[in-house]
């Protein structure tokens, strides 16, 4: 299955230039965080800004079904009522997490270490994705799964421990869905469990963690490397959480604001944590106009005003260490890069190859389709810019939001138009993709 069951095709083609002001829907990787420890607190969670995508709903379904009172009090405002840690009660049905894997994974860490057991299933995409990384360390502290696919994929049933025992875990890549699911699993063993990266992912769930009364020590491990030990067993508060705009939406409304001639939008309360603007960094060192004003904070979370001018860019070659920063951005990264005169070689992208798809071989396919000339080298992406793209392809995107977003933003500035086959998994991250850009001056029919 390679498209939703009822598809939703749409055509982007060459825009006049994208101007105004708009907000990102909030952060995906907060939202989620945000209603997980909420429902491992005691008291009251008010949450503003959540991401209103499926994903996040799904989450908090989940957190509904195992006994947290979740409530939506106005647009993107919830509250959540916690059962404290390892309070989870067993789900009278399976746990649908639809097309999110970071919900599914979390909520995995966050089961596991309760004496439940509960039920994980997905949507088509969801269950073709390998969750045995995560289940690893969680059955060394304990937790026990069966009935699961090859490679431990859903549906499976996962049996929470009853006696949950701290653990030193060191990632076998960086990944902040491994880290956390430990991290959450932790929360209800007793002692220090401890996990070590070789390459720092990023830090929302260690930051999150501390905003709700968790004992936790981060410090560095080898060159970019991070050790984190977190105390368990503490009792977590609820906490009131304002979710930033999430960097990885804002990079697609950036990154058509500088392929198309004379644009100029600015984009409000961006989060700017530095384990989360990779791209930024990158889309710089390339030539990007992008200024900062009006930077605060909120959850350990830092955020900015971010104006955005369109831009010539250039080739550049960007190193593997910087892939946790931007795992998510590299498919729009290549958008740009295809603009870009010159090559761009993007390293060490092999987590690319187990997200809602392919997207290494996607994003190739994406380009190539549209007459650029790309090529794969190992877990290398090698783009050869030539400062415009022909466009007139058609983008099968694999049920994937961020192909979808990312194709409909080249059409923009191509030649020709570029056209997707189904933009309906867009609402699973950023449901008011389309009416935004059309709203900054996207051409989309």
């Amino acid at each position: 299955m390679t498209h939703s069951t009822h598809p939703t095709p749409l055509q982007a083609r060459l825009s006049g230039p994208l101007a105004g002001k708009v907000r990102i829907p909030g952060d995906k990787s907060i939202s989620h965080r945000a209603l997980i420890l909420g429902a491992l607190a005691v008291g009251e969670t008010r949450i503003s800004g959540l991401l209103e995508g499926e994903d996040v709903l799904n989450t908090a379904k989940s957190m509904r079904a195992l006994g947290a009172k979740v409530e939506r009090t106005g647009p993107f405002a919830w509250s959540v009522r916690g059962v404290g840690v390892a309070g989870f009660a067993q789900p009278a049905a399976a746990l649908d997490f639809g097309n999110s894997g970071t919900g599914c994974r979390l909520v995995m860490g966050a089961v596991a270490g309760c004496p439940i057991t509960a039920v994980f299933d997905g949507d088509a995409s969801l269950r073709s994705r390998p969750m045995r990384r995560i289940l690893d360390p969680l059955e060394l502290m304990g937790a026990k799964t069966s009935a699961a696919k090859d490679g431990g994929r859903l549906p499976l049933t996962l049996h929470g421990a009853r006696d949950p025992v701290p653990i030193l875990y060191k990632t076998p890549v960086a990944s902040a869905q491994i880290k956390s699911a430990v991290l959450l699993a932790g929360l209800a063993a007793p002692g220090v469990t401890t996990v070590i990266e070789k390459e720092a992912s990023r830090d929302h769930t260690e930051l999150m963690l501390k905003h709700f009364g968790a004992e936790l020590t981060s410090t560095r491990e080898g060159s970019h490397g991070r050790k984190i030990a977190l105390t368990g067993q503490p009792e977590l508060h609820g906490a009131g959480v304002v979710v930033p705009a999430d960097p990885s939406s804002a990079a697609f409304p950036i990154v058509a604001a500088l392929i198309v001639d004379g644009s100029d939008i600015v984009l409000a309360d961006v989060m700017t944590n530095p384990l989360r603007t990779g791209l930024f960094a990158t889309l710089r060192e390339m030539g990007a106009s992008i200024e900062e004003s009006e930077m605060r904070g909120g959850a350990g979370e830092p955020m900015a005003q971010l104006r955005v001018r369109a831009s010539k860019l250039r080739g550049v070659d960007v190193p593997p260490e910087r892939a946790p920063s931007m795992i998510d951005e590299y498919l729009v990264l290549a958008v740009a890069a295809s603009f870009a005169e010159g090559t761009t070689i993007m390293r060490g992208l092999q987590e690319l190859r187990v997200k809602e798809s392919d997207r290494l071989a996607a994003t190739a396919d994406m380009l190539r389709v549209n007459g650029v000339k790309v090529e794969i080298a190992g877990d290398d992406l090698i783009v050869e810019g030539r400062g415009h793209v022909p466009g007139g392809g058609l983008v099968a995107t694999h049920m994937d939001h961020r192909i979808a977003m990312s194709a409909l933003v080249m059409g923009l500035a191509s030649d020709r138009p570029v056209k997707v086959d189904d933009t309906a998994f867009i609402a699973t991250s950023f449901p008011d993709f389309i009416p935004m850009m059309r709203a900054l001056g996207a051409e989309f029919a």
